[in-house]
């Protein structure tokens, strides 16, 4: 076989292999390729042997490319404003996202090889950007540019469109499809907007008179828009159905789910409805899987409580707690901890409500009350299933904690979280769900107690001596130090601060704590001795990131109770 034939067989081959199609209808379509100068794929999906998604899944793998699927993708307005529509139709590719600090194109392209159309696409501005590409099928491109130029995304445009009713006065006539709503457009526009800001949830909050918005940013709610209550019945009923809620009930709390493409990336939203006093309240959490994950390094820890944590993942059997309040960043520890662990070697199995974000050779299990799988039924459920480490989601009851203890003694590594201020008060905690003493001591690896704190703008951060109640609190002996404190700028969209780092308590159990543990010993007395150890507290932690300047005295003592370092 020569190279051009063997070339026109790939993608067959890649399919035949997938089980996806025969010889014979391969051999039929080199046939009908001799005929017609076509991409063997092409005619594959015009036969009618393969689906377009098929094809785009098999391309993905012959070219080592990531695809995407337009039907659910959302589309930022940026991008398509930034691309000429003649230069998508003509190199078939759609504009996906922009980043404009970034200087960064994101497009789905039908040939990923289209050097021309990239060279074109670099140019657009007046700094060569760079552009990443995503393979999608032709006809979706084709389908996809005639769905969205020509229509407002943007959130201020739709909604002048709606009071105005241009859509109706510009296209008399046409067939009116599901993109054409503006009240459609406007939620993807909506979600587009949050994602891109790094908002964890988007809160649809009707008043009396009108309906507020507001993100959640780096822990903190910001009002985003103010729109009229007229608007609501409409939004809400277009989240609920793509959620898969009951649009019919609006007086009992409702939960659903659903997810999008945006910005050329997979995202997760965990929708609840709320029944108040001026209507349904809707709160979307925000499951940026891209965001969800980080290496162990990325977490903020120094040497030495990185260190620490090391050796209690170390240690083979045990359990790993990690404490703090809803939205601490929990959850995302214990997956950098598990992504850390994880290999063909050890079977790692989850419990979790509900999964948040999927891993690679990982079996993850979400409980469902539908199915009566709870967290204690579930964990006798998974040690049939011959696991080297489990999590499970939250201990929140007796049962579930003394089926995870149970699972540790046997053998195996535990990792969970529980509601606790601090890592030392997760041993009161769980003597009060009801676990014996005698069964804590040796069975804990260590507890990790935990918060998020806003990170100074590297751009506008302030320099100043510390306050004389700063000095005293930071601990320094000499003149006052110099600390940062929050001022605000374009880039930080005047907020002084930009993402989030954890602050975090290690405390890592021995004998001797054990053994105070093992005798019921007070709180005050478990921590003499672990400060003896080198256990330093959140207090301590924040303090140390004031002093490196990542974030501000301000923030941090918003977070927690900066008193504590006197104890």
């Amino acid at each position: 076989m020569n190279k051009l034939a063997a070339q026109r067989r790939a993608v067959g081959q890649i399919l035949i292999g997938q089980g996806l199609i025969s010889e014979d209808q391969l051999r039929i379509g080199l046939l009908e390729q001799a005929k017609l100068p076509q991409p063997i794929g092409k005619l594959l999906v015009t036969l009618g042997f393969i689906s377009e998604a098929t094809l785009r899944e098999a391309l993905s793998a012959k070219f080592g490319k990531k695809s995407i699927d337009l039907a659910h993708a959302i589309i930022d307005p940026q991008a398509l404003r930034l691309v000429p529509q003649q230069l998508a139709k003509r190199h078939r590719l759609l504009p996906l996202d922009y980043h404009a600090d970034l200087h960064r194109l994101t497009v789905a392209m039908a040939d990923v090889d289209d050097i021309i159309a990239i060279d074109l696409l670099r140019k657009l501005t007046p700094r060569e950007m760079a552009v990443d590409t995503l393979l999608a099928g032709e006809s979706e491109i084709a389908r996809a540019i005639d769905q969205y130029y020509g229509h407002v995304l943007s959130i201020d445009g739709i909604l002048h469109e709606i009071e105005t009713g241009e859509l109706e006065q510009r296209r008399p006539g046409t067939k009116v499809d599901e993109y054409s709503q503006p009240v459609v457009r406007l939620v993807d526009a909506l979600l587009t907007d949050a994602v891109k800001r790094g908002a964890s949830d988007l809160h649809f909050e009707p008043e009396a008179s009108f309906l507020r918005i507001r993100y959640r940013i780096d822990g903190i709610l910001r009002q985003i828009r103010a729109l009229h209550k007229s608007y609501w019945p409409a939004l809400a009923v277009r989240i609920k159905v793509v959620s898969g809620m009951n649009i019919a009930e609006t007086r009992a709390p409702q939960d659903g789910h659903f997810s999008a493409n945006i910005s050329g990336r997979s995202v997760d939203f965990r929708v609840a409805a709320q029944p108040t006093l001026h209507g349904e309240n809707l709160v979307l959490r925000i499951l940026d899987r891209r965001r969800g994950i980080m290496p162990l390094e990325q977490l903020g820890l120094d040497e030495a409580q990185l260190d620490m944590l090391l050796l209690m993942i170390a240690r083979p059997e045990g359990i790993i707690l990690v404490t703090g309040p809803t939205g601490s960043g929990k959850t995302t520890t214990l997956y950098s901890i598990l992504s850390h662990i994880n290999c063909e070697g050890i079977n790692v199995m989850t419990l979790e409500d509900p999964v948040e974000y999927p891993m690679n050779m990982i079996r993850q299990t979400s409980v469902a009350d539908t199915a009566k799988l709870d967290f204690a039924n579930g964990i006798r459920s998974m040690m049939r299933q011959d696991p080297d480490v489990i999590l499970v989601g939250e201990i929140r009851d007796a049962e579930t904690a003394v089926m995870a203890f149970r699972a540790a003694m046997t053998g195996h590594q535990v990792y969970s979280t529980l509601h606790t201020n601090s890592a030392i008060g997760a041993v009161p905690r769980l003597l009060d769900i009801g676990i014996l003493p005698d069964i804590l001591a040796g069975n804990i690896i260590g507890v990790i107690a935990q918060r998020l704190v806003r990170r100074l703008c590297p751009l506008c951060r302030k320099q100043y001596p510390a306050q004389p109640h700063e000095h005293r609190l930071l601990g320094r002996d000499q003149a006052a130090p110099l600390i940062y404190r929050a001022e605000g700028c374009e880039s930080c969209d005047f907020q002084g601060y930009r993402g989030r780092i954890a602050i975090m308590e290690l405390l890592r159990m021995d004998e001797d704590l054990d053994e105070l543990v093992a005798r019921h010993a007070t709180s005050r007395e478990i921590r003499n001795v672990a400060l003896g150890k080198g256990f330093r507290s959140l207090a301590e932690d924040g303090l140390r990131r004031v002093l490196d300047g990542s974030t501000s005295f301000d923030e941090v003592a918003r977070v927690i109770d900066i008193g504590e370092r006197r104890l």
